[in-house]
Order: C-alpha cells, then structure tokens, then sequence
C-alpha cells in the first residue's frame, strides 16, 4: 500500500525581512521587496518543506500579503478607498468581549482592504510566471519534480467576498468579470505543469458574515454561483490538475453560526476539480467525517480532510493526526485521502495568529501522523 500523501492549505509564514517589507509596500510605507529577496524565501521554505517530508508542496504564498486581495496588484478596477470595515459575523456579534480581547491580542493592523470601482481586465500578466519561476526554480534546488507541486489562486467568488464591488450592476456581473481576468492566471500554473488550488473559503466562510441575512436555501444560490464562476474560468483545464478549498474562516472565534457542511457539500462536488480540501480537525468541524458515510464521493475525486488546526498554538500529537486521517481513509480508502491543514499559517501578513515554530512543528507532527495512519491502514488491510 502506497503512503498517504501530505500537503498543506498554501501560506506559511514568511522570512521576517520579507514580511517586514511586505508590510511597508502594502501600507505605502516602503516600495517593498526585492525579486531576490522573494526567491531566496521561496527556495528555503521549499526546502524546508522537501527536509519535512510534505508531499506536495508550494511557495508558501510569500510573494503575495494575502490569499485573496493579492489580485489587486495584477487586476485593473481596484482602488484603495476609505470605507467602513467589513460586516462581523454574527458569531461575533454575540462575544464583543471576544473581539475586544483578540484585538488586543493581535495588535497589529490588518491589511487595507481595495474595493471595485471600475473595469476589471488583467493589468500584470507577468507576476504570476515570476511565482511559477521562483517555485520551479526551488523545486529543482531541492531535487523534486512538478508532480510535487502547487500554487494557489483567489476564485473568482473569494475575491468578490473580500473586495467589494461598487461598479458592476449585480454580482453575477462582477463573478463574470473575475471569470475573465483570472482565467490567465489559471491557465498558467496548470500549463507550468504544477497543480492549482483555487481558494474558496466563500463556499463556506460568508454565510456567518457577507450573506448573514440569507437562508440555507437562498445561500446556497450563492454558492451555485461561485460554483459556476469556477467552472467557466477552468474550463478546459483537465480535473486532475485542479483542487479547491474551503473553509469557514481561518480565525481563532466562536463559530456558533457556520453552515454545516452537509448543507454545501453537494454543490461543492458539482466543481470540475479532482481534489476537494475541506477543515477537519478544528473544535467545530470535526465532526463533519461522519457526512461521508452518506454523500458518495465521486470516484474520480479525492478529499484533503484537515488534519491540523491553523487557529492554535497546540501542537497536536501525532497519533491524534493518525486518527483523523483515519476517520476518513475508513470511508474512502487511503488512496483518495490526502492529509493537509484546516488553512494556512500566514493567510494575511503580520496577522499571523500561529507563531513560526510551533508552524513548522504542527507540519511535522501532520507527516508523522500521516506515517502512522499509513501503516496503521496497512495492517488493516
């Protein structure tokens, strides 16, 4: 029997020179960093995951200062703009004394959020093949092939989530504007021969905040929508060399008011992807195992159940790991099991709730933990 696979949700945390400057070019405060400075942080994050043992592997998204506003820099139509925040959650709502505490606790200030006022075309069509360069680049230093890799990208229905849309008429029209810019975007990464992960937190996330207001029902329209945005924008791409992932947030907070995942599930498998990354491990998702006793995965498709919570500083042992992944190489069988995280560790720069080392300590005990699971359903078999 083949060894379960390991692989990550994309940011880790990045060298403290590169985030520094990473900072300062996003507040205005500098004109951040170098393109030598980028690579030398992708070549040892590279390789300091190749010495883990991860089996597929990325960049850690140092280039970009978050998973989904990134685009602004290489889309027209986005300006910074004062505005009100965004809209709490409701699980929010109801421990003010939790925000106050977490605000605290954080210190630092998130990073400006763009808004949409106008026309969205791609404008920098060269970033994403400098990402592509500096992994592959990387991947040859460490002495691993394509096959090992991923990079992630911004679906089209994250970024409408996380930047808001003040031009387009409707948010179909704003989906379809994103449809057409990212698509190059896609396209690239695949054709690099490198497995894209679309991001798409949306799926899950918005329903405790940006659609608060809506039923399951009506929610789920949304999510049929950024369904069909995925779709249109990969078309053509083949299934294999595509995966998603979606998640409720990736934020240490109560969480009383998360659609469940049996309420989505059903849509999210409609998306032509092969590998479908969901959270796992986390005190309110846990659980959610149990929903593939009765949903069918397709045959063609794998789940990257996460197996490490992003959110806490406790490093989980690895005999928990290899019960979490069991749960689900039970059901599945540990060909279609492939164990990653609840999300990533550095989603938004100097935000980071999960220090540095006890990061790279939580992917180490994810590696162990996918060893024993391998053998425990070894002798299982």
């Amino acid at each position: 029997m083949a060894a379960i696979r390991t692989t990550h949700t994309g940011s880790l945390h990045r060298p403290v020179e590169l985030e520094s400057q990473v900072v300062a070019r996003e507040m205005a405060h500098g004109e951040g960093p170098t393109d030598a400075l980028i690579r030398a942080a992708v070549t040892e994050i590279v390789q300091r995951q190749v010495d883990l043992g991860i089996s597929v592997l990325n960049d850690g998204e140092v280039s970009k200062s978050q998973y989904a506003t990134y685009v602004k820099n290489r889309l027209t139509g986005f300006e910074q703009l004062d505005r009100p925040p965004n809209r709490s959650g409701r699980d929010l709502a109801e421990h003010p004394d939790f925000v106050q505490v977490m605000d605290r606790i954080r210190g630092s200030q998130p990073m400006p959020s763009p808004t949409c006022t106008g026309p969205i075309s791609v404008r920098d069509e060269t970033a994403v093949h400098t990402d592509i360069a500096n992994l592959l680049a990387a991947a040859e230093a460490a002495g691993i092939g394509t096959d090992r890799l991923f990079m992630s990208a911004a679906s089209p229905g994250v970024i409408s989530h996380f930047i808001e849309n003040r031009h387009y008429s409707d948010r179909e029209s704003y989906l379809a504007a994103l449809v057409d810019a990212m698509r190059h975007e896609y396209k690239a990464i695949v054709d690099a021969g490198i497995l894209l992960q679309l991001d798409c937190p949306d799926f899950a996330m918005s329903y405790n905040n940006v659609f608060q207001d809506l039923s399951v029902d009506e929610f789920r329209r949304e999510v049929s929508l950024g369904v069909a945005a995925i779709n249109a924008a990969i078309e053509g791409l083949p299934p294999e060399m595509v995966r998603v992932h979606l998640c409720w947030g990736n934020t240490e907070a109560p969480h009383t008011h998360d659609i469940a995942l049996r309420d989505i599930i059903d849509i999210v498998l409609q998306c032509h992807v092969a590998g479908i990354s969901i959270e796992a491990s986390n005190p309110r998702h846990a659980h959610e195992w149990q929903v593939f006793k009765d949903v069918k995965l397709p045959d063609d498709r794998y789940l990257i159940p996460g197996v490490i919570d992003s959110t806490t500083n406790f490093v989980e042992h690895p005999e928990a790991v290899a019960q979490r992944i069991g749960n689900y190489v039970d059901l599945l069988g540990p060909d279609r099991v492939v164990a990653g995280t609840d999300c990533g560790f550095g989603t938004s720069v100097g935000r980071d709730r999960v220090v540095r080392s006890v990061a790279w300590a939580k992917l180490e005990a994810l590696v162990e933990g996918a060893r024993l699971a391998s053998a425990h359903a070894g002798q299982a078999h």
